[in-house]
């Protein structure tokens, strides 16, 4: 009769075959943000990425079953790498307006996102819609309270609302990110988030209409 196989003899095996599947995940994110960055997301299906790294679609879609699932994986990864430093954000504008600098080397990443935010208010994609929605919740609320600090301090006029202005400020950034890879020569982005810093009233100005 064969003995039952002792667990603790056996754990080896398992953390083993995890690990190397942690790590087979990691080089597909890595060849993907890759490949991403550099050719934008058209030529980036499942097939392609599993040819660039010598393994079957098969083998591919075991850890991604589908190219939605592969995306939201490729910018969340890309999202951790990005906010290396956690205490990045200072600024409701002036954080966008540094990103925007940033994403000038990597247009295929910014495709992403708007492919991303594309997807999202399709049918068919219920994964994308629901991360779109919640990233987009989570940033106003970041942003608005960033806003607020701003308002205590003086920097902006406190009687405007900061959900909508962290809403605008949403709106204006993605608004240009489409513009820009649209046509990069014509859109500067950086210089106009610089332009909506100014134009937002600091504390103190004078409501228009209101006596001076």
């Amino acid at each position: 009769m064969t003995e039952p196989a002792d667990d603790d003899a056996a754990t080896p095996s398992r953390r083993g075959g995890y690990r190397k599947g942690t790590e087979r995940r990691a080089q597909i994110l890595d060849e993907m943000i890759r490949m991403v960055a550099e050719q934008g997301v058209d030529a980036s299906s499942l097939r392609s990425v599993a040819d660039a790294l010598g393994i079957t679609h098969a083998a591919l879609r075991h850890y991604f079953p589908s190219r939605d699932e592969l995306l939201l994986a490729v910018y969340r990864e890309h999202e951790v790498r990005e906010q290396g430093a956690p205490e990045r954000m200072k600024s409701a504008i002036g954080d966008m307006r540094e990103s925007a600098a940033r994403n000038r080397a990597v247009p295929g990443l910014v495709q992403l996102y708007t492919t991303l935010s594309a997807d999202a208010v399709q049918e068919g994609h219920p994964a994308t819609r629901e991360f779109m929605r919640d990233r987009f919740t989570r940033l106003r609320a970041d942003l608005a309270e960033l806003i607020r600090r701003d308002q205590a301090a003086g920097r902006i006029r406190d009687d405007l609302d900061a959900e909508d202005l962290a809403s605008l400020s949403i709106a204006v950034s993605d608004g240009l990110q489409v513009q820009w890879l649209l046509d990069p020569d014509a859109v500067d982005g950086e210089r106009v988030l610089r332009l909506l810093e100014r134009i937002v009233p600091t504390g103190g100005t004078t409501a228009p209409g209101a006596p001076a």
